[in-house]
This record gives structure tokens, sequence and C-alpha cells, in this order.
């Protein structure tokens, strides 16, 4: 009889124990999951060329494709960068209409306009596609330079010097217009602290990128 109960009892320890384990990587699980309203991230990487990034068509993809590896992928998610030239395109054209949130919920902004006026673009609350923190000015290496070739008003720029590397496709000569996800800059100005057009890039290669401040990164936005 005593045999019977020392091993009902381990039985039933035994299934406590896995069913703890169960529940707690579950918990685990659900913790790093995105939030279900997430439409706005950092990309945690770039693509490794610099600011080639296989065309703008390309950039979406790699959003597309990070998204969908955090468990967002049912959204269709694009790029915040403009392109120049006869058929220049406006970021702020195609990203959708809003309102966008961070991983873990917080609001960014409600609508486009509110996004190129006062909106929620911090280093605390505009983190990567996991919910990660993406290195500020005061970090080391510092990632602060986002990739946008906007200007303030998410606008393509009509200079004449280059500011999209080419449309996304150069690794070398050139430069693109980057703008600042933690709001720091050099001068306590707005143009060095604008998160979308603080100043251009030294060059269009990973390590000229690396030169100011930055590793190839995006805004990324779902447009529904």
């Amino acid at each position: 009889m005593k045999k019977v109960t020392v091993a009902k009892t381990v039985a039933t320890a035994v299934a406590a124990l896995s069913l703890g384990i169960t529940a707690s990587a579950l918990a685990q699980q659900a913790a790093q999951q995105p939030s279900p309203d997430m439409s706005f991230f950092i990309t945690s990487k770039g693509l490794g060329k610099g600011a080639d990034l296989g065309g703008i068509a390309g950039a979406d993809a790699h959003c597309q494709s990070l998204a969908t590896a955090a468990g967002a992928g049912k959204r269709t998610w694009r790029a915040y960068l403009s392109t120049t030239g006869s058929s220049s395109v406006n970021a702020r054209d195609r990203i959708g209409k809003g309102p966008w949130y961070s991983y873990d919920g917080r609001l960014i902004a409600r609508n486009v306009d509110e996004l190129h006026n006062i909106n929620n673009i911090n280093r605390l609350v505009a983190v990567d596609e996991k919910g990660k923190t993406v290195n500020g000015r005061f970090d080391r290496p510092n990632t602060h330079d986002i990739l946008t070739g906007s200007t303030p008003d998410g606008k393509a720029s009509t200079a004449t010097e280059d500011t999209t590397c080419g449309n996304w496709t150069k690794s070398g000569a050139g430069a693109a217009l980057v703008g600042h996800h933690d709001r720091f800059g050099l001068k306590p100005d707005e143009p060095s602290r604008s998160w979308n057009s603080s100043h251009p890039s030294r060059g269009c290669s990973q390590e000229n990128l690396a030169g100011s401040g930055g590793a190839g990164l995006l805004y990324c936005f779902a447009t529904n």
C-alpha cells in the first residue's frame, strides 16, 4: 500500500512540475510576442550592404521579413523611404493612414499629419520588431541614424545632390538623408533632433553609415 501511495505521489509531483514548466514556457512565449496592435518598428538590423537595399522594393521586403519573423507578418509592411527623380515617391504617402503603435502597443502617431508634427518617436518607445531598444547617441555602437531620404514633412528632396543613395541602390559614393530615432544630435536645435531628416550620411557604404552613427536601419510602418 505504501509503495502505491509513494508512486502516486511521485506521479502527481511530476505531472504538477510538467504543468508548471509548460505554463511558464507558454507565459514566456506570450511575453515575447508583439502587441496585436504593433504597426511600427525600427529594423533590428540592416541588409549589410550600406544603403544598397535593393531599391525601395528590397527595403519593403526587409520590413516584411522581419515583421513575419516577429509574429506580425499578417500586416502589409512598408519602409519609410522616399525616392527622387521623375518617378519620385514620398515616404509619407506609402505608409498608410495610421494610427501606428510600437511593439508593446504604445502610440506612435494617430495619422500622417501627427507623425510629421508631434509624434512619440524616441529611444524608449521606438523599439525594434523584437521589442528591444535601438542604440542611441550615447550608446556604443551608436546606431541612431535611420535611413529615410526624406525632408521633415516626409517628402522626397528636390536638392540636386544625392539624398537617397541612388534610390537605395548604392553602397559606395553618394549620400542619404537620415533621421535620429533618439532625438539627439550634435546641437539642441530641431533639425539636429529630427526623427526623419537630421543630416546627410557621409556616404552609402556600411562603413560610411557607421561613421556618423548608423547601421543601415529603417523605420517600418504597417499600411493596414
